[in-house]
């Protein structure tokens, strides 16, 4: 059973169907058929045994007599002027009188004789002039299968006497069943032929739906096995918009699935060509210093001292900025599972706070003002103080000197505000884009990725990010971070 189990599974999966859409229009057919059958023949025996009641009613006293009274002559006598129950002629019937002994008195009218058994004698025993007997099946002298009724024999003496039980005799009478069983197996070959057709139909029928309805399957299979051989994600299986099925469904989730490879992969090759575009600077500029101190050495000609340090000093502050991109590129191309298990809780105060304390070292001629509220959100607690140091950075890249910066943390609300020259109206849609850079910030240094940088992680985070040019001049950023302004009790370790 495992063996045919697991070949099954084996099949094609049109193959499978047409099997199981035929295996269940065969069982159908053969319930169907089967009870088709019993009723017919329940049907048929029916009328069989209407007739053979119809055929019992009370007989004539003095047939019933002459019959009895020449009972040893009348089983073995052709004559056919012998005595009889007139009442009960009829073609292919069998008629007999059975006594308490089994002894059968058999009508000259009769068709043969029928095997008498103990369940007539019984008849006779439990006689009653109600009439009632038992139908069985039994056979004749012959072997030939008939209907038998045995039931207690009522005669009839006259007009205007009421019929009376005849003691120690039943009348037993039977049809044949051979008609009745040559339909039963014409039906039974009618419906056997049916069936056959009906499965073999139903076979065919389910193969076809099969290959009709795996049809977008196999153009799906087709598509995969296009994208794994050519590597081309631009293909798409074509879908009704008022389809709604399985098939359908699992089309558009592939043609989503390609176009987010398709994105993914455009996104991945702009990365490498921005961080190209921006790594060919800092190197170009390395390069170009190290080649003069290394000529200088080489040709004896030293570089004057204030040169020197010059060189050295733009050489260092290349290697720090090339760092800081090479770090940058590492945060963003982290996977989400490795950015998911370290995700926990954290105090939002702490990490502003601890990021304030980095900026006043990079900003000490600013006035840097704070106004902080506690508030507990779930992210990755060095992911989430990187983006508060980008947004502080900005801020105290772009303030004057002696300028002024307010932050603000309110319900989960941080707001950190500047009041350098703003953001140009049409920029605003492209900071956070990665590498994007203003034209009137091209000469600081920065790679352009702080602030994509502070968008992933704060929508990781679950917040919403913005920044927009403030009332008086200068720019607002905005985060928005979900949470509580205390530590939920089951997680009481709190890390900044």
């Amino acid at each position: 059973m495992n063996k045919v189990v697991r070949r099954f599974r084996t099949l094609p999966i049109r193959a499978r169907l047409s099997m199981l859409v035929a295996a269940a229009v065969a069982f159908a057919v053969a319930a169907v058929s089967v009870t088709c059958w019993f009723i017919v023949q329940g049907k048929l025996y029916d009328q069989v045994d209407d007739d053979l009641r119809k055929m019992s009613q009370p007989q004539r006293y003095n047939q019933v007599e002459d019959l009895l009274a020449s009972c040893p002559q009348a089983a073995q006598s052709d004559q056919t002027d012998e005595p009889d129950i007139s009442d009960l002629r009829a073609r292919n019937t069998y008629i007999q009188l059975v006594k308490s002994d089994g002894t059968a008195c058999v009508s000259a009218t009769s068709a043969g004789t029928v095997k008498v058994t103990d369940a007539d004698k019984k008849v006779i025993k439990e006689a009653s002039s109600s009439g009632e007997g038992i139908i069985r099946n039994g056979t004749d002298s012959d072997g030939n299968a008939v209907r038998v009724l045995t039931t207690p024999l009522i005669v009839s003496q006259g007009m205007g006497s009421p019929p009376q039980l005849y003691p120690d005799t039943a009348l037993l009478i039977a049809a044949p069943l051979k008609s009745t069983e040559s339909t039963l197996n014409d039906l039974a070959l009618v419906l056997l032929l049916v069936s056959g057709i009906g499965v073999v139909g139903a076979g065919a029928a389910g193969l076809a739906v099969a290959r009709a309805g795996l049809r977008p399957v196999d153009k799906l299979t087709e598509a995969v096995e296009h994208v794994a051989r050519t590597e081309d994600l631009s293909i798409r299986i074509p879908v009704e918009d008022d389809t709604d099925d399985e098939i359908a469904r699992l089309s558009r989730s592939f043609n989503s699935m390609t176009a987010s490879l398709a994105n993914s992969r455009e996104l991945q090759q702009q990365l490498i060509a921005d961080a190209g575009h921006e790594l060919r600077t800092p190197l170009t500029s390395l390069r170009t210093n190290i080649e003069l101190l290394s000529r200088s050495e080489e040709t004896g000609r030293p570089i004057p001292p204030a040169d020197r340090k010059a060189l050295l000093t733009s050489v260092t502050a290349q290697m720090t900025e090339l760092a800081s991109l090479i770090g940058d590129l590492q945060e963003l191309s982290r996977s989400e599972g490795q950015r998911g298990e370290r995700v926990q809780v954290v105090s939002l105060e702490d990490a502003v706070e601890s990021a304030l304390r980095r900026a006043r070292l990079r900003g000490p001629e600013l006035t840097i003002t704070a106004s902080l509220e506690p508030w507990y959100t779930r992210a990755e607690p060095a992911a989430l103080e990187r983006a508060v140091v980008n947004i502080l950075d900005n801020a105290v890249k772009f303030s004057p000197e002696g300028g002024t910066i307010d932050v603000r943390l309110n319900h989960g609300t941080l707001t950190v505000r500047d009041h350098g020259p703003g953001i140009p109206s049409e920029e605003l849609p492209h900071v956070f884009d990665r590498f994007w850079r203003s034209p009137s910030a091209r000469a600081l240094p920065g790679s352009g990725l702080g602030l994509s940088i502070v968008a992933r992680t704060v929508e990781q985070a679950g917040g919403q990010v913005s920044l927009a040019r403030a009332d008086g001049g200068g720019t607002v950023a905005t985060v928005r971070l979900p949470g509580a302004p205390t530590p939920p009790p089951e997680d009481p370790a709190i890390t900044s």
